[in-house]
Parts: structure tokens; C-alpha cells; sequence
């Protein structure tokens, strides 16, 4: 692997992602062998958020790869209840860690703080922008249970908008084969434009839908997700979208006898408890993988330590992003970069377009 942080899977080859998925197969199959491949390494993990499977997911990883784990749960307990900076914070964790996990739901926080380290970064959600090691986690599961990551229909449903985990497996998923993409939300949480240009570069089709029950038939993977009440900005707006699409038992009945349900979890109601026995039902099995998935990751990772500082950014004075959940807009030390797509200007960190 050529990248030295894991922000946007973008940063990885398929010839990567295949001997990561490769290599978490290895371990799920023969976990004695990896027991002290990570003795003497520390892992930290800053996590600005609440997570349950993503924080255990990674810690229970290094803990079975032999390293140790340091790090924090709630930002309330931190340096940062103090108002320390994003990059300060780094610089001293980075000195301490070997490698460090962060969410954070500032977007484009992962990129900032890669920035500052002296240890490779591991994006474990930033807002909802991305999710790269959830799309690990899918794509580990889809290879296993699928047998292929090709020429797959797959079904998008809930919160198109904020899902950062939709969106990173979308970006990935674009580069196999014969893959389609139905969406399946609200109008109102329908997918970012940057997403649907990808699909169009890809030559991916894709199309739009407003029915769980009128698409499911045509689907080889489901992808439930949670409609987020913390990506809303009002409780008024979230109440107006949440619950409108279940999964149950009877919408299975009318899909494909290979079907995989995939869900990042945690579900709230968007899965009804019946579904659980369904053999097609994978999101459990799919949270497992994820453990395999990680510690193929952090091995992987560790190999590209250099504990040196990365060069410092170029500012760019002239432009500034204008989505206010980007780092650029609230660590104000960090530097203006954007990118050009389509003749168009891209901020580096969040992806949003510059508005012109």
C-alpha cells in the first residue's frame, strides 16, 4: 500500500483492497498465526463521537494483533473540553502512538489531522462525509458472501444525504465491473451531487426510487442505514423523515432467495427484530467481518510509519469552502486547499463545491 493515511479508501488501488480482503480472510481463517504481529505497537484511538462497533471493533483488533490502546471515548474527558485545536492535539498523540483511529464529525477532520501527524491516520468517520474502513468492512463481507464484488445490483436505502457510509461504499463500489446502484430515500435525502458525478465518470448506471417494496426484487444487496438525528439540524426536520422506510419480513418475501442485508448498524427501527432469523440477514455476521477487516488494515498500516511530519500545506487566500461542517471553517489554522473537477473547484477536506 503507497498511501501512508487511510482517509478516503480513493487513496487505495483494487490490487490494495484485494490483499486487504485477502489478508482479513487469512486471519479469520488462522487468528493464531497474527497474535504478536503488532507486540510493542500502540494504537490510538480519538473518538469525538459516540461509537459502539467501530471504537470496539478496531481496539478488539489491535488487543487480538498483540499491540495496546490508548486514547479517548468522549472529547469531555480530553485536552479538547479546553479548547484544544484539532492539530495541537494530534502533535502530542502522534508522539505517543503508533497509529491513530479518529472520528470526528467535523468533515474533512481526517485529512486536517494527517496534516499534523507524525503516525499514519486511520479515518473512522468524519461527519457525513466518509467512512472508509465501514467500506472495508462492506466489501469484506460482500466477498465472502456474495463471492464477488462485480455485476451486482445494490440497494441504497435511507439517509442518502449524511451517510458517510453510503457514500464511501458507493465511491468504491464504482470501480468493479457491471455494479448498479439503486436509491432508495426521500427527496429530501437523495445523494450529494459529488456522489452522482462519480457514478457518471464511472459509467456506473444508477437510478432513483421512493419504495423499499417497489425495488427490492431487483436487488443482490440491501444496505439499510439509520436515519441520523445528529445530521439534522433540527429535531423537527428528523422526526419528519425517520421510520418511513422498514425492512420487515413481509418486503422479504419479495426478494431475491440470495439477497444479502447488509446494515452498519446500530439500527433504531429501520429493521424489524423478525428479520434477524432470515439467512439473508448479514449485518450481524457483517460487524465480524469488520473486526477481520481492521486488523488486516492496522497491519498493513503499521508498515507505513514513518514518524516524521508531513510537509507543510500551501494556503489558497483567494477561495475559502462555504459548507459550514467543514475543519476548514472550524479550526481556522488549517489551510485552504480545493481541487479541480471538471473545471469546477472541490474543497480538498469535504468534498463540496465551491461556490461561485
Amino acid at each position: 500500500m503507497q498511501a501512508r493515511n487511510l482517509i478516503d479508501l480513493a487513496d487505495m488501488t483494487k490490487e490494495d483492497l484485494a490483499e486487504i480482503i485477502r489478508l482479513a480472510g487469512m486471519i479469520r481463517d488462522n487468528p493464531s498465526i497474527f497474535t504478536d504481529a503488532c507486540h510493542g505497537k500502540i494504537m490510538a484511538t480519538l473518538f469525538y463521537e459516540p461509537s459502539t462497533r467501530t471504537q470496539m471493533s478496531f481496539q478488539t483488533a489491535m488487543l487480538r494483533l498483540g499491540g495496546k490502546v490508548i486514547g479517548f471515548d468522549n472529547p469531555s474527558n480530553a485536552s479538547v473540553a479546553k479548547g484544544e485545536s484539532l492539530k495541537d492535539t494530534i502533535r502530542v498523540v502522534s508522539g505517543y502512538a503508533d497509529l491513530i483511529v479518529m472520528r470526528n464529525p467535523v468533515e474533512g477532520s481526517a485529512f486536517a489531522a494527517s496534516l499534523y501527524s507524525k503516525s499514519p491516520i486511520i479515518n473512522a468517520g468524519d461527519g457525513g462525509h466518509l467512512h472508509p474502513t465501514q467500506t472495508l468492512t462492506d466489501l469484506v463481507t460482500l466477498s465472502y458472501e456474495k463471492g464477488t464484488l462485480e455485476g451486482l445490483t445494490i440497494g441504497l436505502c435511507g439517509d442518502m444525504k449524511n451517510g458517510r457510509t453510503v457514500h464511501s461504499l458507493i465511491k468504491t463500489l464504482s470501480k468493479y465491473k457491471g455494479n448498479r446502484f439503486v436509491m432508495i430515500s426521500t427527496p429530501q435525502l437523495q445523494m450529494p451531487p459529488y456522489i452522482l458525478k462519480i457514478l457518471e465518470e464511472s459509467g456506473c448506471a444508477y437510478s432513483f426510487s421512493d419504495s423499499l417494496e417497489a425495488s427490492i426484487a431487483e436487488l443482490d444487496v440491501l444496505y439499510m442505514t439509520r436515519i441520523q438525528q445528529e445530521r439534522f439540524p433540527s429535531i423537527e426536520e428528523y422526526e419528519a423523515q425517520k421510520g418511513i422506510y422498514v425492512l420487515d419480513e413481509e418486503k422479504m418475501r419479495l426478494a431475491k432467495s440470495d439477497l444479502v442485508v447488509l446494515h452498519p448498524l446500530p439500527r433504531v427501527d429501520e429493521i424489524t427484530v423478525g428479520v434477524d432469523d432470515d439467512p439473508r440477514a448479514k449485518y450481524f455476521e457483517q460487524a465480524e467481518y469488520g473486526m477481520y477487516a481492521r486488523m488486516a488494515l492496522i497491519i498493513t498500516m503499521l508498515q507505513s510509519r514513518s514518524g516524521t511530519l508531513p510537509a507543510p500545506q500551501r494556503w489558497d487566500d483567494a477561495r475559502s469552502c462555504k459548507n459550514p461542517r467543514c475543519v476548514t471553517n472550524t479550526e481556522s489554522y488549517v489551510p485552504h486547499r480545493f481541487y479541480d473537477k471538471g473545471g469546477r473547484a472541490v474543497c480538498l477536506y469535504c468534498d463540496s463545491l465551491l461556490e461561485e
